[in-house]
């Protein structure tokens, strides 16, 4: 960042100086030395050889992340004193190279979203819904009063002052707690005027992993808290797809990114599966949902660095895998990036900021100062001074420190000619060097004939805390260029410490030359003593200094609160990619100016007397357990290891006899059968015949469990579509329901769930399968559907329902039941998911802005272009099906109940308004932007699709009843006496759509289009030609085979035969000789 290139002599004779007129440097001893003693070649190849490797293996140790030197070299800036001469003589020799932190990957994809979204705005400019609050989560690992907390309230403060809703989530061994958002009528009738003005901010959620104190806090802020897990109960679990982002605080935090291993869902029993809950964010659904993780602690980065010494890579691996799955880590200060590099992936940032300085320094004061004084070996009336520095490690330190130990020299003089009872003591405290440096410390002092045990080096284990705690004034002797104000000044100013530091860049930002702290030219030794004279009177801090210290303690207290809120603001900003229903948050420079002058302290001020958290210590016991585990888990792996290979030898003695055994069985069958002859097996219509006859019932061989065997009895089964291990808590396992695996790889194990890539080999396609969602389970389940589905009626339930705590409970499933036995309403959609209900749409709007606001604006547009596609209608139609607004709601989120011909019909219609919509909008979703979102989105049709069958149940005109799912009571709405003159029945019912499939088939069939077609692929393809064209194949194939059996006759009639010699007598058999008179009687008759 920074080189000194102005500096400070030593003493030297000015008269040496005019005798170079012709501008000579004098040379000094060393350069004399150099060049007129006698060195040896090898000496020098060897010196210059070990500095050379000592700065590659500097290098070496350099973060991942980027670093870059800085070109700032104060070159403008030059001392007209003799100081600069001496610094000149070292050539290369400066205070250190810049070093600096530049998150490249994460700023290169910020400006590449960002200009995205600017084309996308200005694309769709007018496009505006602002229904609901963006929403945050917040999860902690506890709530306990820490720095933390305090600044993720300061932070969630502002948040809200520019739209944003919060809610607060915790894990804990503790009874669930949670606190709702809005109290009373009033609040909810001021936040709908915010929502209609576009006034409102973001939603927020806390969750934590233990219950605290700090629970009261995020209740008097108004924010709903949850602790995910608790004794009582078994652990709550999470729906993340319901939030725009989620931030994550500290480490511990963890466990919400945790999987669970696919071998211990091997291990649980069937009834074990939904109460094993995992926390899923490294699952699927929610792998896509933006994380910020914000990182604090300092233990994990060491015991990273141990992992890898000690070979432990399994360790750093399992850390890297959750730091990966962050969209952002976020750290407070420009080092820590440095210890987590084994870990960085790119997605490292840095907010620098945190009140934890001031917290600890107000939880020490309570230390006695005096005893720490006698425990460092110095009297009540010493003044002690301690330099500090800067966090990096760099090659100029030594020379700092020499140049701030120069400056001092004079203070010395004063204090023992004047102050012989006060005696100065120096304290050179360096974070990063060991104990080692100690001895280049007693050297350098020694050198500048300082008196014995008047300097010491404290090494960075030492506890800063207590060193500046018995400090009277403290020194910043780095001249590196810093990109943050340095955490060691903000603690030394906190405990009340008068500072003196060069003004440099970033401190002269927040420290004002003798108002709240001292400040000198980099490298003029001249001002630097004479500021410590100013400062030092009769063996004491001068009264203005003290005046100076005072105020520098209050700026310290809220120092660089502005940084940190507008820095997670512009993050928030930057990785939200919020929905078209969602109000954008304002600008990050209308957060109000009195939240970001200081941290939100008075919230805690009744919890401020609370016992002491030693947080380090905590995360040292959180580490240790996790490695534990690991540990455990090795050992129970080697000795499982050895078990199986013994294992594994008998079954492989065991198979190999097994397969002897059975070769010798079928040699001698075959020995038996090769003298037999063919049995007949019929024609070769019987055999096809009864091929199709075993493939048929082949899926009525497996053995049936109970809840298949329930399930066969019963008129409805309820079909829950899912994606992924992290849906698998919110599935049911009753009889009544069965899972719909939408991906082989996330099937839950130990259950009859469907696999539906195996039935629509369409699934295996990631763009469809994620495009169409839960329409891909429909059209699985229609294809062949007497193979799968042998019950009256059929019905399907988002995982998400649950979640939302609207599935349908006990009551209300049997009164289903109940009405569909009794045919109470007849062809009837049941729905228990009302959209005037559901959270994207708080201001209760009619059908089509709902789906227009849920779409980017362009619901209208792409269901008329679709439905013209669809019936082949004149490019200038523009109406759209009417859904009137009656007062009755409508049904979301794929909740419902249908009788099964209905269901068929109902997909025959989707699978070519499917393809329609999917022929018009192709092209535009291959190339990354979906035309019914502001963003990229996977996603893209199911927004659309999920309210497509309140369409095409409105104008088949079928009953629509909605059915409360606590209760179980019915009502029906939009009754069919209101419906008429208003419903689209020709263009809904099922003679017109079965004519269009039928076409479409035809179509298909005989032409044999190469245009990409969509609907071939999403079930079957029938027309009452094919069973024509078969029968006709069928005969032409038989009068074919009759054909060539005829000729074969006739050739053989009509070949030509040889006529035969003579006639062949066969002759008698010879006697056979018994005894000597038959031989005699045989001669005799010849």
């Amino acid at each position: 960042m920074g080189s000194l290139e102005t500096g400070l002599s030593l003493k030297r004779d000015q008269s040496r100086i005019e005798k170079h007129p012709f501008g000579q440097k004098p040379r000094s001893r060393f350069m004399k030395f150099v060049l007129f003693k006698k060195i040896g070649y090898v000496q020098w190849v060897c010196t210059v050889a070990v500095f050379f490797f000592f700065v590659v293996i500097f290098q070496m140790f350099l973060p991942g992340s980027v670093m870059e030197k800085s070109e700032n070299s104060w070159k403008g800036r030059e001392v007209d004193s003799g100081d600069s001469m001496v610094w000149k003589e070292f050539g290369g020799l400066d205070f250190g190279e810049g070093v600096k932190f530049e998150p490249l990957n994460l700023l290169g994809k910020f400006r590449k979203e960002s200009r995205e979204v600017n084309l996308s705005s200005v694309a769709r400019s007018g496009v505006g819904f602002g229904y609901r609050k963006p929403q945050l989560a917040l999860v902690f690992a506890d709530l306990l009063f820490d720095p933390q907390q305090i600044l993720m309230a300061t932070v969630a403060v502002a948040f809200r002052e520019i739209g944003y809703q919060i809610t607060a989530k915790t894990v804990d061994d503790c009874p669930c707690f949670w606190a709702l958002g809005m109290k009373s009528f009033d609040r909810l009738i001021a936040t709908l005027s915010n929502l209609v003005n576009h006034l409102i901010g973001t939603s927020y959620a806390v969750y934590s992993l233990e219950d605290g104190p700090v629970i009261a806090v995020w209740k008097n802020i108004g924010v709903p808290v949850t602790l995910i897990k608790t004794r009582e109960k078994k652990d709550v679990v999470v729906d993340w797809l319901n939030y725009d982002g989620i931030i994550v605080s500290s480490i511990e935090a963890r466990e919400v990114f945790s999987s669970t291993p696919e071998i211990v869902w091997q291990f649980l029993l069937p009834h074990e599966v939904n109460n094993f809950t995992p926390h899923s964010l490294l699952q699927e659904p929610f792998k896509s949902v933006p994380v910020i993780w914000t990182i604090h602690e300092k233990t994990l980065g060491f015991r990273l660095r141990q992992y890898v010494s000690s070979g432990q890579v399994e360790l750093v691996n399992d850390w890297k895998k959750f730091i990966n799955r962050a969209t952002v880590v976020v750290f407070p200060s420009y080092a820590l990036p440095m210890l987590y590099s084994e870990c960085d992936s790119g997605n490292y940032y840095v907010i620098p900021g945190s009140p934890v300085e001031a917290w600890e320094a107000d939880h020490f004061k309570v230390t006695d100062k005096d005893y720490l004084r006698v425990k460092m070996d110095y009297g009540p009336d010493d003044f002690v001074i301690v330099v500090v520095g800067s966090q990096f490690l760099y090659r100029g330190l030594w020379l700092e420190h020499a140049f701030v130990l120069k400056a001092l020299l004079p203070l010395i003089e004063d204090l023992s000619s004047n102050h012989p009872s006060s005696l100065l003591k120096i304290i050179l405290f360096s974070g990063g060097l060991t104990s080692n440096y100690s001895v280049a410390v007693e050297a350098i002092a020694q050198n500048l004939r300082y008196p014995k045990n008047t300097v010491r080096h404290f090494a960075g284990t030492e506890d800063a805390k207590a060193v500046l705690s018995v400090a009277d004034l403290v020194i910043y002797g780095s001249f590196l260029e810093e990109q943050a104000f340095p955490d060691i000044l903000i603690k030394a100013m906190c405990f009340g410490k008068p500072i003196i530091a060069p003004d440099i860049s970033m401190i002269r930002k927040y420290v004002d030359d003798r108002v709240n702290g001292y400040l000198f030219p980099k490298g003029n030794l001249k001002v630097l003593t004479q500021i410590l004279l100013q400062v030092v009177s009769q063996g004491k801090l001068s009264p203005l200094a003290c005046n100076i210290a005072s105020i520098g303690e209050h700026t310290a207290k809220n120092l660089m609160v502005s940084e940190t809120v507008e820095g997670y603001a512009s993050l928030v900003e930057y990785i939200l990619k919020l929905p078209s229903e969602a109000v954008p948050s304002k600008a990050v420079s209308e957060i109000p100016r009195k939240l970001k002058e200081e941290w939100q302290w008075q919230l805690f001020e009744s919890i401020l007397d609370s016992a002491n958290l030693n947080r380090s210590s905590k995360s040292q016991k959180f580490l240790e357990e996790i490695e534990k585990q690991w540990n455990g888990t090795r050992t129970e792996s080697s000795g499982a290891v050895t078990a199986t290979n013994e294992t594994f030898v008998y079954s492989i003695w065991e198979e190999e006899k097994n397969i002897e055994m059975a070769s010798a069985r079928k040699r001698r069958e075959e020995e038996e059968l090769k003298d037999r002859t063919d049995q007949p097996r019929g024609t070769w219509e019987d055999v096809y015949r009864s091929a199709k006859r075993a493939d048929r019932y082949k899926n009525d061989l497996h053995e049936r469990d109970d809840g298949e065997l329930e399930r066969s009895g019963q008129p409805l089964c309820i079909y829950e579509p899912y994606f992924g291990e992290g849906t698998w808590p919110f599935l049911h396992r009753t009889s009544l329901y069965r899972g719909l695996g939408l991906s082989t790889k996330g099937r839950r194990p130990r259950t009859d769930d469907i696999d539906a890539p195996s039935r629509l080999p369409l699934l295996n396609n990631p763009y469809y399968r994620d495009a169409l969602v839960e329409y891909g389970a429909f059209f699985a389940i229609a294809n062949r559907v007497d193979r799968i589905h042998k019950n009256a009626w059929i019905g399907f339930q988002s995982w998400r329902a649950t979640a939302r705590k609207e599935s349908l409970s006990k009551t209300a499933e049997t009164a289903l039941v109940d009405a569909i036995q009794s045919q109470r309403h007849g062809d009837t959609l049941y729905f228990w998911i009302r959209m005037d209900t559901d959270p994207r749409n708080p201001l209760q709007q009619d059908f089509w802005t709902f789906c227009d606001a849920i779409n980017a604006g362009r619901c209208k547009f792409a269901f008329s272009e679709a439905l013209k596609k669809m019936y082949g209608i004149n490019h200038n139609w523009t109406s759209l099906p009417p859904m009137p607004i009656d007062g009755d709601t409508w049904s979301v989120m794929h909740s419902w109940v249908l009788p099964t011909r209905s269901f068929l019909e109902f997909v025959m219609f989707s699978r070519m308004f499917v393809d329609a919509l999917d022929t018009q909008f192709y092209d535009d979703n291959q190339s990354g932007h979906c035309c019914l979102s502001l963003y990229k989105d996977k996603h893209c049709y199911s927004r659309l699709l999920e309210l497509l069958i309140n369409v095409w149940a409105y104008h088949s005109a079928r009953k629509m009843v909605y059915v409360n799912p606590d209760t179980g009571l019915m009502r029906e709405h939009h009754k069919l006496k209101n419906r008429r003159g208003q419903m689209w029945v020709k263009w809904f019912s099922y003679a017109t759509v079965k004519s269009m499939d039928e076409d479409l088939a035809e179509e298909l069939d005989s032409d044999h289009p190469q245009k990409r077609r969509l609907w071939p692929s999403t079930g079957e393809v029938f027309w009452q030609g094919m069973y024509e064209k078969e029968r006709t194949q069928r005969n032409r194939d038989k009068e074919k085979r009759k054909k060539q059996s005829k000729d074969k006759i006739s050739r053989i009639r009509s070949r030509h035969h040889q006529k035969t010699i003579g006639k062949y007598v066969k002759p008698l058999p010879e006697a056979v000789e018994v005894s000597n008179s038959t031989v005699v009687v045989a001669r005799l008759l010849r």
